[in-house]
């Protein structure tokens, strides 16, 4: 198989909703004040999802992803969680990228789309969304992380593509 080479681009919430959401605090979206006055609210940004609702509980975790700072990036592999919303938001500024791809059992590597956000957004992949391992650029980053987990192997499921995908950034 040849390698596919795909170029990342901007993330917008139109253009990533096949994947997930977009989590941003829009000037014009929907709120309301609270803190007495001293915040607005912006409720109900993403619907998370537990497919396993007998076994899964919400895990909050942080990822600590390293920078990388080449202009390509070599995809391999990708993931999903099958049973599970997938939820990242970065806890400082910074730049990242998400990969993502449909597909039911396999992903479906012509629905492959890379995007770059960068500033105060955070995102979701909707339960079975095939995506790479969350990736800073420029600088080290942390994301917080929601996700419904039981500790099994089916928290997570893991492929190896049969020919790498290249990513311009």
């Amino acid at each position: 198989m040849q390698t596919r080479i795909i170029k990342a681009e901007k993330l917008s919430t139109r253009e990533y909703a096949p994947y997930g959401q977009v989590l941003a605090a829009s000037a014009d979206g929907p709120s309301k004040p609270a803190n007495f006055g001293r915040a607005r609210r912006f409720d109900s940004l993403v619907e998370m999802q537990n497919l396993r609702l007998d076994t899964a509980t919400l895990n909050v975790c942080i990822f600590r992803c390293s920078a990388w700072t080449s202009s390509e990036l070599e995809v391999k592999v990708l993931e999903r969680h099958a049973f599970s919303t997938q939820v990242f938001m970065p806890m400082q500024a910074g730049r990242y990228i998400t990969i993502v791809a449909r597909g039911e059992g396999e992903p479906d590597l012509a629905s492959l789309r890379a995007f770059i956000i960068d500033g105060p957004q955070g995102i979701s992949y909707d339960p079975g969304v095939w995506h790479y391992p969350m990736t800073a650029l420029d600088n080290t980053l942390d994301l917080s992380c929601l996700v419904y987990e039981d500790g099994t192997a089916g928290d997570c499921d893991i492929l190896t593509l049969s020919a790498a995908v290249i990513v311009h950034l």
